[in-house]
């Protein structure tokens, strides 16, 4: 939780949504990413997955982190994690990271299907004025990573097994239950990212008013977002030759205290950042920063 709290304090959305996601959309894109107009919906394609990546280290995606350890510490119903070595099917280091995409297709399939036919009766599109509060698209951010973050914290908690699992009973009967639920919370930032290239492409998408079109674009903004983290996670179990998998996997209370570790760290920081340091910069309460902000 401390860990959390730091790295909310320590943050630079300068650094990582200007310096770090602009720069990586206007190499990939070949032009300015924000200024210039997204031009028709094949470049609306493109943009919605270059985006997608150009955001993994905000501040609103970080937290996709934390599903390493538990896809890791998944099985796949061929072979389980303790058996993954260099020789182990492809199809098999790829099924925790299909799983976990289901359930974030999902949700930002479903929003974006909705954002398209809403447009700005969405807060997240309003134009309304922010007068002396939050804007609207930051408010609808502060609670939707606000409910993230909290939900973060208990899986963390729960993986601990300091309060009740609620996946238990599910997980029992559909092992991969798990990372389909970690999946749709992931796919759940869409809903309350306020990441500038996410709002312009939003801004397109609503303008079609096709649905069939949100929900795609949304999908390949989401597979965007995991895409850094989806090739951490198989470097790891083959560059080790199954070593990292084995390892993580020879004790119970190691996978928990890693896993743990992992979501606690990433719930406190999506809620403390967008729950008590973002409404700070608006003048509602007080949290510390670091002085590069």
């Amino acid at each position: 939780m401390l860990a959390g709290a730091l790295i909310a304090a320590l943050w630079s959305f300068r650094l990582v949504d200007s310096v770090i996601g602009d720069n990586v959309a206007n190499t990939l894109l070949g032009y300015d990413a924000k200024q210039t107009s997204i031009g028709g919906l094949i470049a609306g394609t493109v943009f919605a997955f270059v985006s997608g990546l150009a955001g993994t280290f905000t501040a609103c995606n970080i937290a996709v982190f934390g599903a390493i350890a538990p896809m890791a510490n998944a099985r796949d119903g061929r072979a389980s994690a303790t058996d993954a070595d260099a020789a182990r099917p492809i199809r098999s280091v790829l099924g925790p990271i299909g799983w976990l995409a289901l359930g974030m297709i999902v949700i930002s399939g479903v929003y974006g299907a909705i954002g398209a036919m809403l447009g700005e009766r969405l807060p997240q599109l309003s134009t309304a004025p922010a007068g002396s509060g939050l804007p609207p698209r930051l408010v609808q951010a502060s609670i939707v990573f606000g409910v993230i973050g909290v939900a973060f914290v208990y899986l963390g908690l729960a993986a601990l097994r300091v309060v009740p699992d609620p996946l238990a009973r599910l997980s029992r009967r559909f092992p991969q239950a798990r990372l389909v639920v970690i999946g749709a919370l992931i796919g759940g930032f869409l809903v309350g990212r306020p990441f500038p290239l996410f709002h312009k492409l939003f801004e397109y998408a609503a303008r079609t008013h096709n649905p069939f079109y949100g929900a795609a674009v949304f999908v390949l903004q989401s597979l965007g977002n995991i895409t850094v983290m989806a090739l951490l996670y198989v470097i790891l179990v083959y560059a080790t030759r199954g070593r990292f998998t084995r390892w993580l996997t020879a004790k119970p209370a190691r996978v928990a205290t890693i896993t743990a570790v992992a979501f606690i760290v990433v719930g406190a920081f999506t809620f403390l950042y967008w729950d008590l340091r973002l409404p700070a910069r608006f003048g509602y309460g007080w949290f510390p920063t670091a002085p590069w902000e």
